[in-house]
């Protein structure tokens, strides 16, 4: 996938693709209340099969990406709860700067920790 807004997840606790993670996208426009732009689900690769935001679609502002990975976790690990997750949502907000630019944020989460960056 090239342009627009695009992200991929790894369970590094697995060693795998975090596949099936539901993400949710938000707008966080000043002024305005956030708006839930969509809902989706990582494929077996851990990756979308379009981008979240189409470079045409992807205006200057501030964004919110909420990983499900209390669910993610629960659905991976018989036996346990929900409830007993460590990490439920994982937001990640970040600005866009210029309309259309290309960004890409990668997720790399355990039960216990995650790391995120601007990727490529």
């Amino acid at each position: 996938m090239s342009g627009g807004l695009t992200t991929h997840v790894l369970d590094i606790s697995r060693g795998l693709p975090a596949s099936g993670m539901r993400i949710q996208l938000w707008s966080l426009q000043e002024g305005s209340e956030p708006v839930l732009i969509k809902i989706v689900e990582t494929n077996a690769d851990g990756r979308l099969e379009a981008p979240l935001l189409a470079a045409c679609d992807l205006a200057v502002g501030e964004y919110q990406l909420v990983f499900e990975a209390g669910d993610y976790f629960a659905s991976r690990e018989p036996g346990r709860e929900q409830n007993e997750t460590f990490l439920d949502q994982i937001p990640v907000r970040f600005q866009v700067h210029e309309a259309g630019s290309p960004i890409h944020v990668p997720l790399l989460v355990a039960p216990g920790g995650y790391s995120t960056y601007r990727g490529s």
